[in-house]
């Protein structure tokens, strides 16, 4: 059986807490990442430390959390505990949280993919809503389908946002959503994509409009959450 850690305050009314993990080596070289595993950057190791003092000193404190299988993310959570002595907090990875996949354009430069391809097309991959990349060729180095923690899992050639959010939200509705209704505050450490895709549904956000959102690394997002879990307007706890 699952124990439930209920605070006085999630009992009041719940918290949501998503955060993108902190700069990835990759995000610093300007490269596509999608599935592959990449480390943190110092400037990512210490944005997940100060995401975790920040809501330590706003008083945020999480019953429970999830991650992809990601390590930029996984190490962004343990790192934000840390800094909020939450360390023993029960933590979930499950690959529905992973980054979108952006299939043949893994590990490419993105200005010399617009060079290459236009930024017209270039923009259409990276944010249309429902136009994936190009698959991921068999036996490109990048292919993450032998990898031991997807065992079981068909890995994706590419994804779409609109594929990312078909992956994401019957997770949100099966797990993550049934923590909120115990009243445990949830902090959710993910990826740009899968965290629009979250914040898509949540905020009510238009296909179209969907394209223009931008999440910052490293920045705590706040739903507060009433009991029929109906989430109030988002905002960056940076700005409180």
């Amino acid at each position: 059986m699952k124990i439930k850690i209920r605070s006085k305050e999630s009992a009041r009314m719940p918290k949501l807490i998503l955060i993108r993990h902190g700069q990835s080596q990759w995000n610093l070289e300007n490269r596509f990442t999608g599935w592959w595993d990449v480390d943190l950057t110092p400037q990512g190791t210490a944005e997940a430390l100060a995401a975790g003092a920040l809501m330590k000193s706003k008083g945020i404190a999480p019953d429970i959390c999830f991650t992809s299988l990601q390590s930029r993310a996984i190490k962004t959570l343990n790192l934000a505990l840390e800094a909020m002595g939450r360390l023993w907090l029960p933590v979930t990875k499950d690959w529905r949280l992973n980054e979108r996949h952006y299939g043949g354009l893994t590990g490419l430069d993105k200005q010399e993919t617009r060079d290459r391809h236009g930024d017209a097309q270039v923009h259409i991959w990276r944010r249309s809503f429902d136009a994936p990349p190009p698959p991921m060729e068999e036996g490109s180095p990048y292919d993450m389908a032998n990898d031991p923690r997807y065992a079981g899992i068909t890995v994706p050639r590419s994804e779409s946002l609109k594929d990312t959010i078909e992956r994401v939200l019957p997770y949100w509705e099966s797990t993550i959503a049934l923590e909120l209704s115990a009243g445990c505050n949830v902090l959710i450490s993910a990826h740009g994509n899968s965290l629009r895709a979250l914040v898509k549904h949540l905020s009510g956000i238009s296909d179209a409009e969907i394209t223009d959102l931008e999440i910052p690394t490293g920045q705590p997002i706040i739903y507060d959450m009433d009991d029929t879990l109906t989430p109030g307007a988002r905002y960056y706890l940076a700005e409180l």
